[in-house]
């Protein structure tokens, strides 16, 4: 690994986040090509269903450099696949256009990949290098890693409390309701309990923000006659939650409440995110805030006048 490896796979990181939103529940990948300390192509997984980083930085090649490719190095930061899905192996691209190198961020989880891209490169006889800011690699696609790592969606947690520390959905500025509806747009799934459902009435879609609305669960121990577009989990256990939705092939879901759904994922530790919007009034409110353990404050957030923090689990 050299300095020079990790500045062109940083590029790649820089591409791989234009994949966001589109891509899941795809990862994001970024790929740039290399000649000689030139950028020759470049490109990123733009939308699930459609052609891969390397794919697109191969298109991205002008005509007059393609005898190039056969001198030059490919950085992709996530092995490239090497099974047929909805598109063609990639590793059979990069074989078939002769790079002499090709550098990875890291391994692939995904059962049908696992390591088989890497080796059907250096079976062709391509030189290989894998880990290359790997950990930044693998922090990119947390959630597609703990999908296929831990079996189960990558949970995040979130709610809004008073300065008393009740529940308080109430506190959002228009700021913060844009990012709350920005972070719903990044989960293929929410989830909220029968009791902030029946009470409540969220409609548990995205308004605020340009992107596509969750799949929405309510979660109940009984049975519930739910409106077009809900989908009950009938269930009390957070293990049988997790379940359904990695049966469901849901990656990411954001749980929105209430305090006692909220408390369940928390005492079960079967979390990964968490984020606290915090008001300033008091309300002397009847639901107290969950109590959040083993949790690292990792970032927070005062701009245009709310306060987001955002935690870790331990």
């Amino acid at each position: 690994m050299s300095i020079t490896d990790e500045q062109y796979m940083r590029r790649c990181l820089q591409l791989a986040r234009n994949g966001q939103q589109n891509a899941q529940p795809n990862p994001m990948v970024g790929a740039v090509i290399v000649h000689e300390d030139r950028i020759i192509g470049e490109g990123y997984h733009v939308r699930c269903g459609e052609g891969h980083a390397e794919v697109n930085a191969c298109a991205s090649v002008r005509k007059e450099d393609v005898h190039l490719l056969k001198e030059s190095t490919i950085y992709v930061s996530l092995e490239p696949c090497s099974h047929y899905g909805k598109t063609p192996p990639c590793a059979d691209l990069l074989i078939s256009k002769g790079f002499k190198r090709c550098v990875i961020g890291c391994q692939d989880p995904f059962a049908k990949v696992q390591g088989r891209g890497i080796q059907k490169l250096r079976d062709a006889g391509m030189e290989v290098t894998v880990g290359v800011l790997k950990t930044e690699c693998e922090e990119l696609n947390k959630r597609f890693m703990t999908y296929h790592g831990k079996h189960r969606p990558f949970v995040t947690l979130k709610w809004a409390e008073s300065a008393d520390g009740f529940i308080d959905g109430h506190i959002s500025n228009a700021y913060t309701q844009m990012v709350c509806h920005k972070r719903r747009a990044e989960h293929q799934a929410i989830l909220v309990g029968r009791k902030t459902f029946e009470v409540d009435k969220p409609s548990l879609n995205v308004r605020e923000w340009v992107g596509s609305s969750p799949k929405r669960y309510v979660v109940s121990s009984q049975s519930l006659t739910l409106p077009e577009g809900f989908h009950l989990i009938q269930s009390t256990s957070v293990d049988n939650i997790l379940k359904q939705l990695y049966d469901d092939g849901i990656q990411t879901v954001l749980v929105e409440g209430g305090a006692a759904l909220l408390q369940s994922f928390i005492d079960s530790g079967k979390w990964d995110e968490c984020y606290v919007e915090k008001g300033t009034q008091r309300i002397e409110g009847k639901v107290k805030v969950p109590v959040l353990s083993n949790a690292i404050l990792k970032d927070v957030n005062t701009d245009f006048g709310g306060r987001i923090e955002m935690y870790v689990k331990a």
